[in-house]
C-alpha cells in the first residue's frame, strides 16, 4: 500500500495540468447533466412546473350553490384546501365585440394559498382598486389566450351591467379552457360576483383539494360524492386530467442539453482511457519494476483504476456542488428550471443516480486501459526487439527533394508513423470537436429563426384583427401601408377519417395573391383545391405529397389535393394550408353553402425588408384609434434563446476535455520523440528544429481530428436538427450549418491552440541531455 501510495504521489505530481483538467472537465459533465434533467423535466412539463409552484390542488369539486363544500376539508386525506369559492357560470367577450369564451367566476378577496394563481402579466385583485365603478377580473391564461385578452382589456359579461377590466393574467394547473367542452377560469371580488344577475342554476361552489397521497384521488373523489351526495356535485377534474391536456412539446433545449452531456460525457470517457494508455506506454519501466518487487497484475490494475476513479468522484463532487450553489443563481430558465426541480419529487434520487452513472461510466472506460497495465511484463523488451523493418515512405522522400523544412516532413512522418495509435488520437480530439460543430449548428439553426423567419415557415412578423372595422376599411387600412403586405386568413377545426381529434384547416392568401408558404417538398398550392400540409399532418394521416386528403368541418367534407409539404410550427404540423377562397367556397362542388367562413378572421402581415415589427405596430393601432388589435407572431426562437447561452457553456466544457486530449497526445508525442532526440541530433537538426518537428508533429494530429470532427460535425448537426423538426411535427428542412468562416475558424483555433500547447514541453525535450541507454529505448 505504501509503495502504490508513493507511486501515485509521484503520478499526480508528475501530470498535475492533465489531472486538473481531466477534474474540471468532468465537474463540467456533471453540471451539464444534471442541468439538463432538470431543464428537461421545466420543458417537457410544464403543468408540473406550475403545479409545484402553486402548491396545486389535486382534486377540484364543483357543486351547487347550497353545498357544504366546505366540509371536504375535514377529510384525512386532505392536507390543505383552496376555497371554497362561490362561482357563477357567464360568457365573455372582448369590448367591443371580440370572441366569447364561457367562464366560471370565483370569487375572492384575496390570493389563494393553495392552489394560488401565478400572475404572469398584470396584477393581482385589489379591494381598493377593484371595487369601484370599474370592477376588475383576472383571467386564466388558457382563456385569456382564446380571446386575445390582456391587462387592460374591457370584458363584455352576461349577467352583469357593467363591464369589467382585465387587471392580470394568471396561470394555474387546473384543467385548461377549451371551448365548447371546459370554461375558463376568471376572478373576481365577492361584491363583483354578487353584482351578476344569473339564476341559480349559473351560480354555484368550487373547492380545491390537495392531498397527503396523491394516489388517493380516486378515493377522496368517492368518498366526496359519498359526503355531498351526487345530486349536489356538477363536475369534478382531478390533476391526472389537468395534466394529461397540459403535456408540452417543449422539449429541444431539454434534449440539446441531454445530448451535449451525454456526448461530452463519451469525449471525457475517451480521453481518460486514452489518457491511462498512454501513461501505461510511458511508465512500462515503472511498472515492470513495480511488478518485479512483488505488485500482483490485479494490483497495478487497481492502481490505475483507483486513480482515475479518484479524479471521476472528485470531479462529480465539484460538479454537483457547483450545480446545487450556481444552478439557481442562472438567469432566465436554466436558473428557474433548477429552482423548481429541487422540489419535485424523486430530485433527490435522480441526482445520485446522474453523478453515480458518470463515475460508472468513466471508470467502464478505463477498465481496458488499466488492465492493458497489468499484462506489462516484469522484464521489459527494448524497442530494438520489435523494430518492424519497414522503409520510410516515399512521399517523405519526395518532399525532401523539393526542399520542404525538414521539421514539417518529419512531423508529418512522425504523427502518422503509427498508423493505429494515431487514428485513436485523432478519433479522441474529433469527438469534442465534432459536438462543438454540433453546438454551432444548433446557434445558426436559431439565428435562422431570428434573422430569416421567412425561411422556416414564419413569413409574417405581425397578425391583425379587428371585430368592430369593416372588412372594407379594414383591408384599405392595411393597404395603405407601404411597408407591409397583408394576406387574409381564417381557420376552422376539422376532422379527419379514423381520428377522434381535430386538425386545423387553414386558409391565407387568395387564388391572386398567394401566401407564401415555407414549402420545402413538392410545390405551392395554386389551383382551387390543392393544398400543403405540415409534417405532423402527413404523418397523421400517414399521407404524402400528391396524395388527396378529405376532411369535414361542420358536417361539410373539404377534399383536398396535398401538392407540398411546408414547414409548419403550429399545432405540432397538423396544419393543411389552402387559399381563403376555397376555405370560404368549398371544395366539394354539390352546391351546398360552404362551411368555411364568409370573411376573414385575421390578416398575416409580411413586412418588407427593414420594417420594424413594433413600429409598425405602433402604427396601426394608432392608424385604427385602437380598433384594430396587432400581435407579434409567435416565434420558436423567442422560447430558445436561452439556448445561446447553453451552447457556450457546453463548449467550453468541451474544450476542457479537448484541452485533456491534448495534454495525453502533447505528453506522448514528447516521449516519443525523446528516444529519437540522438538521432535527430545527429543528422544536422538544432534544437529549435526538434521543438518544431514536435510541435508540427501534434498540429498535424489537431488538423486532421479538426477537419474530421468539423466535416461530420456538420452531417450531425443537420440530421439531428432535422430529425427534432420531424419528430416535433414542424418537418425537415430547418436545419442551417454553420458559416463556412466559422468552420475554418474552428480549425484554426483548434490547430493554434494545440501548436502553442506543445512549444513548452518540446522546446524542454530539445533541450535536455539524453544518455542512450536501456531506459530510453522503452
Amino acid at each position: 500500500m505504501r509503495a502504490a501510495a508513493r507511486w501515485t504521489q509521484a503520478h499526480l505530481r508528475a501530470h498535475r495540468p492533465a489531472a486538473v483538467l481531466i477534474v474540471l472537465a468532468t465537474a463540467g459533465i456533471t453540471m451539464s447533466l444534471l442541468l439538463a434533467t432538470a431543464l428537461f423535466a421545466y420543458a417537457t412539463d410544464p403543468w408540473q412546473r406550475v403545479f409545484t409552484q402553486s402548491s396545486g390542488a389535486h382534486v377540484w369539486i364543483h357543486t351547487q350553490a347550497g353545498a357544504a363544500a366546505g366540509s371536504l376539508a375535514d377529510l384525512d386525506e386532505v392536507r390543505a384546501t383552496s376555497g371554497p369559492f362561490r362561482t357563477v357560470r357567464t360568457s365573455a367577450s372582448l369590448q367591443p365585440g371580440g370572441a366569447k369564451a364561457t367562464l366560471e367566476l370565483r370569487g375572492t378577496d384575496r390570493r389563494p394559498a393553495t392552489a394560488a394563481p401565478r400572475v404572469v402579466t398584470g396584477r393581482w385583485l385589489d379591494p381598493a382598486a377593484d371595487a369601484g365603478a370599474t370592477k376588475g377580473i383576472v383571467l386564466d391564461s388558457s382563456v385569456a389566450r382564446a380571446m386575445w385578452a390582456k391587462p387592460g382589456d374591457s370584458l363584455v359579461l352576461s349577467g352583469f351591467r357593467t363591464h369589467l377590466r382585465v387587471v392580470g393574467v394568471a396561470d394555474t394547473a387546473e384543467v385548461s379552457f377549451r371551448a365548447g367542452e371546459s370554461p375558463g377560469v376568471a376572478w373576481v371580488l365577492p361584491g363583483t360576483l354578487a353584482a351578476s344577475t344569473a339564476g341559480q342554476d349559473q351560480r354555484g361552489r368550487t373547492i380545491g383539494l390537495r392531498l397527503a397521497d396523491p394516489a388517493d384521488t380516486d378515493y377522496v373523489v368517492q368518498r366526496a360524492v359519498t359526503q355531498l351526495g351526487a345530486d349536489q356535485i356538477t363536475d369534478v377534474s382531478t390533476w391526472r386530467q389537468a395534466r394529461a391536456e397540459a403535456e408540452g412539446d417543449n422539449q429541444l433545449l431539454g434534449r440539446l442539453l441531454g445530448g451535449f452531456g451525454l456526448g461530452a460525457l463519451l469525449a471525457a470517457a475517451l480521453a481518460v482511457g486514452g489518457a491511462i494508455s498512454t501513461r501505461v506506454r510511458g511508465h512500462l519501466r515503472d511498472i515492470s519494476i513495480l511488478k518485479a518487487i512483488g505488485f500482483t497484475p490485479g494490483q497495478v490494475v487497481r492502481m490505475f483504476l483507483a486513480l482515475h476513479l479518484l479524479f471521476a468522484l472528485l470531479g462529480v463532487a465539484l460538479g454537483a456542488l457547483g450545480t446545487q450553489v450556481l444552478g439557481g443563481l442562472m438567469p432566465g430558465r436554466i436558473g428557474e428550471a433548477r429552482a423548481v426541480w429541487q422540489q419535485l419529487p424523486g430530485h433527490t434520487w435522480l441526482s445520485f443516480v446522474i453523478s453515480g452513472g458518470v463515475v460508472v461510466f468513466i471508470g467502464s472506460a478505463t477498465c481496458l486501459a488499466a488492465w492493458r497495465a497489468g499484462r506489462v511484463p516484469p522484464v521489459p523488451v527494448a524497442r530494438a526487439a520489435a523494430v518492424t523493418g519497414s522503409r520510410g515512405p516515399g512521399l517523405t522522400r519526395r518532399a525532401l527533394g523539393l526542399r520542404v523544412p525538414p521539421a514539417l516532413v518529419l512531423g508529418w512522418r512522425s504523427a502518422f508513423h503509427h498508423p493505429l495509435r494515431s487514428s485513436a488520437a485523432v478519433a479522441r480530439l474529433a469527438v469534442p470537436l465534432l459536438l462543438i460543430t454540433v453546438a454551432l449548428g444548433a446557434w445558426t439553426t436559431l439565428d435562422r429563426f431570428s434573422s430569416h423567419p421567412e425561411h422556416v415557415g414564419l413569413p409574417a412578423a405581425l397578425t391583425a384583427r379587428s371585430d368592430s372595422l369593416g372588412d372594407r376599411e379594414l383591408h384599405q387600412l392595411l393597404a395603405s401601408r407601404p411597408q407591409l403586405t397583408a394576406y387574409p386568413g381564417a381557420e376552422v377545426q376539422a376532422l379527419v377519417p379514423g381520428q377522434t381529434g381535430t386538425i386545423t384547416l387553414r386558409g391565407l392568401g387568395t387564388d391572386t395573391r398567394p401566401y407564401p408558404f415555407a414549402v420545402v417538398e413538392g410545390r405551392a398550392a395554386h389551383g382551387p383545391d390543392e393544398a400543403v400540409a405540415g409534417q405532423g399532418l402527413l404523418d397523421l394521416l400517414d399521407a404524402h405529397v400528391g396524395d388527396w386528403v378529405r376532411m369535414t368541418v361542420a358536417g361539410r367534407p373539404y377534399v383536398l389535393h396535398i401538392v407540398g409539404r411546408n414547414i409548419e410550427t403550429a399545432d405540432g404540423g397538423r396544419v393543411v394550408s389552402t387559399s381563403l377562397d376555397t376555405l370560404r367556397d368549398g371544395a366539394t362542388g354539390d352546391g351546398a353553402p360552404p362551411a368555411g367562413p364568409s370573411h376573414p378572421d385575421f390578416y398575416n402581415l409580411v413586412l418588407h425588408h427593414g420594417a420594424d415589427p413594433g413600429a409598425v405596430r405602433d402604427a396601426l393601432t394608432k392608424a385604427s384609434a385602437g380598433r384594430l388589435e396587432v400581435r407579434e407572431a409567435p416565434n420558436p426562437a423567442d422560447q430558445l434563446s436561452v439556448v445561446r447561452a447553453v451552447a457556450v457553456g457546453l463548449i467550453a466544457v468541451l474544450i476542457l476535455i479537448g484541452l485533456a486530449e491534448l495534454a495525453t497526445t502533447v505528453g506522448a508525442g514528447v516521449r516519443d520523440r525523446s528516444r529519437d532526440l540522438l538521432a535527430l541530433r545527429a543528422v544536422g537538426l538544432t534544437p529549435r528544429q526538434i521543438t518544431a518537428v514536435i510541435v508540427s508533429a501534434t498540429a498535424f494530429v489537431t488538423l486532421a481530428a479538426a477537419l474530421a470532427g468539423t466535416g461530420l460535425g456538420v452531417l450531425v448537426s443537420q440530421w439531428l436538427i432535422n430529425l427534432q423538426g420531424s419528430t416535433s411535427g414542424w418537418g425537415t428542412g430547418i436545419a442551417q450549418r454553420p458559416a463556412v468562416a466559422v468552420l475554418l475558424l474552428v480549425i484554426a483555433v483548434a490547430v493554434v491552440i494545440a501548436g502553442a500547447a506543445a512549444a513548452l514541453p518540446a522546446a524542454r525535450a530539445a533541450r535536455r541531455r539524453l544518455a542512450d541507454s536501456a531506459a530510453d529505448l522503452l
